[in-house]
């Protein structure tokens, strides 16, 4: 690894700040969305955020993509009045789960903190370096 590939501390704390971020949002749309469901009829599906980083370099965090949660199955609800509900009665619910929402919004919240906690640190040290120059 070259000394061109490695950002700041600064550039990586920002680049996990922004991650999560828009990891919390997302979270906080599920949460919100947890029995809507869309013009069409259609349940709304819970939505992933994909992050990346490269092994290679220092170079902090980078958002891939919000996706769309196809792993997990749509709930069924015994409901039969309801207009969108099948022959049988059943509608067909998102596939959000609140306590799994919620313990992703406090490992979302807790990587924003330290990431917070690293630019801290950082300035504390600027501030240390600069008073020794002094």
């Amino acid at each position: 690894m070259g000394i061109e590939n490695v950002f700041s501390p600064v550039d990586i704390a920002v680049s996990g700040l922004r991650a999560q971020s828009l990891r919390i949002n997302v979270i906080a749309n599920n949460i919100a969305n947890a029995n809507s469901r869309l013009e069409s009829g259609q349940p709304y599906r819970r939505q992933n955020v994909v992050l990346s980083s490269s092994p290679e370099e220092l170079s902090g965090v980078t958002v891939v993509e919000v996706a769309g949660d196809f792993s997990s199955a749509f709930k069924s609800v015994y409901q039969p009045g309801h207009p969108d509900a099948n022959e049988e009665g059943y509608l067909v619910m998102p596939n959000v789960d609140l306590p799994v929402e919620m313990m992703h919004m406090v490992m979302a919240s807790r990587a924003y903190q330290a990431n917070t906690a690293v630019l801290k640190r950082y300035q504390e040290m600027a501030d240390v370096t600069l008073e020794l120059l002094r």
